[in-house]
C-alpha cells in the first residue's frame, strides 16, 4: 500500500497519474475517436461504419459500403483536422478508408 501524502493535488492531477500509472490512455484515446466520429459525421455515416481505429497516427476507418468510401475519399483532409479539433490534439496524421 502507498504511503499518504499530505500534500494536496487537483483531481485532475490525480486522474492523469491513475490514467498513466495502468497504461489507460490508449483506450479511452479509442472511446473519445470513435464518439467523435459518431458526433462528427452523423448517423447516416454511423450507420454504414463497421469500426473507426487509431493505428499510430493513421485513422482506419472499415466501411460497409463502397459509395459512402469514395465520397468520403474526397475530404480526407477535413475528416482528419475536424477530429483532431474535437479531439483536443493532433493525433491524425493520415486517414485510410477501407
Amino acid at each position: 500500500m502507498a504511503k499518504r501524502s499530505n500534500e494536496f493535488r487537483s483531481i485532475e492531477e490525480l486522474m492523469k497519474n491513475v490514467i498513466e500509472e495502468n497504461k489507460l490512455k490508449k483506450g479511452l484515446t479509442q472511446l473519445s475517436l470513435e464518439e467523435a466520429w459518431a458526433k462528427l459525421m452523423g448517423n447516416g455515416v454511423v450507420s454504414y461504419t463497421q469500426s473507426v481505429e487509431l493505428s499510430g497516427k493513421t485513422l482506419v476507418v472499415k466501411l460497409n459500403s463502397s459509395v459512402l468510401r469514395e465520397e468520403l475519399s474526397y475530404g480526407k483532409e477535413k475528416i482528419m483536422n475536424l477530429l483532431n479539433e474535437e479531439l483536443g490534439e493532433p493525433l491524425i496524421s493520415r486517414v485510410l478508408l477501407t
